[in-house]
């Protein structure tokens, strides 16, 4: 994984541990103190948001304690593969999108980084300014051109 993309895991651990995991404890002493606990809504939601947390927060952890941490400004070349951002052009209609191709924890389309196990970074890697690469999708097949590749 990327440095970005380990920080952001630690702030999320972090507010988990901090933030979240106090104010649901808080919220099931309060559901406590209504009464009969078998029939307290506040107190079962209390308590699922407690499980949903643990977990995350373990989930994290591993993640964390196992990453293999990549600094892509010290990346170079002329192909694409892990940490690259790359600048594709649809070939039927010109459009163009860029792309950083990060860890499978961190990937966010909406924010321009796809997973490396994605069908779009699968495709690519290996790839140079030029090639024209076919990314076989769950709605068929796309052409892009790759139109440049950067290290940043």
């Amino acid at each position: 994984m990327t440095a970005e993309g380990l920080k952001s895991l630690e702030e999320e651990l972090k507010t988990l541990k901090s933030n979240d995991r106090p104010a649901v404890i808080r919220a099931i002493s309060e559901a406590r103190e209504h009464g009969d606990l078998s029939e307290n809504a506040e107190y079962h939601a209390a308590r699922e948001r407690q499980s949903f947390i643990e977990g995350r927060i373990k989930e994290l952890e591993d993640i964390i304690s196992r990453a293999d941490v990549i600094d892509v400004s010290k990346l170079s070349g002329d192909t694409v593969r892990f940490g690259a951002t790359v600048t594709l052009a649809d070939e039927d209609t010109d459009e163009e999108m860029t792309y950083q191709i990060v860890g499978v924890h961190e990937a966010d389309l909406k924010a321009g980084r796809v997973s490396i196990s994605s069908p779009i970074a699968r495709a690519l890697i290996g790839k140079g300014v030029g090639d024209t690469v076919e990314v076989k999708a769950p709605g068929g097949s796309k052409f892009y051109e790759v139109i440049s590749i950067a290290f940043t």
